[in-house]
C-alpha cells in the first residue's frame, strides 16, 4: 500500500503517532510525525514526487535500528516503513527518524 501514498496523505498526519510493536507485540515504540518534505518532481508521468518523513521518537537506551517496521496510525491504518536513525534532536530531546519514498 506504501506505494500508493503521496507526501499529501503524511502531511495531514502532522504531529500524529505512527506506533512501532516490538518483539512479541509487548513493547511499542511511538513515533511523532514532524515534517513532511518534498525531494524535487516525479520522473515519469504517474509517478508520485519523491518525499522524505521526519519523525521524533523517546530518547532510550535502545534506538530503532535502520529497518523496516510495521507502523500503525489511527487514519491510515498499518504501513511497511524503512526509516534510518538521526541521531538526537538535542532541541527537542529526542531521537530522530526519517524515511525517504521514491
Amino acid at each position: 500500500m506504501t506505494e500508493l501514498l503521496q507526501s499529501t496523505d503524511f502531511q495531514k498526519q502532522l504531529d500524529y503517532i505512527f506506533s512501532i510493536h516490538l518483539d512479541d507485540d509487548i513493547r511499542s515504540i511511538d513515533l511523532q510525525l514532524v515534517n513532511v518534505t518534498e525531494l524535487g518532481t516525479a520522473s515519469q508521468a504517474g509517478f508520485r514526487t519523491p518525499f522524505s518523513l521526519h519523525f521524533l521518537g523517546p530518547v532510550s537506551q535502545q534506538y530503532l535500528q535502520q529497518h523496516t517496521y510495521q507502523m500503525l496510525n489511527e487514519t491510515l491504518g498499518r504501513l511497511d516503513i524503512f526509516i534510518v536513525p538521526l541521531g538526537l534532536d538535542a532541541e527537542a530531546g529526542r531521537m530522530r527518524y526519517e524515511a525517504i519514498f521514491t
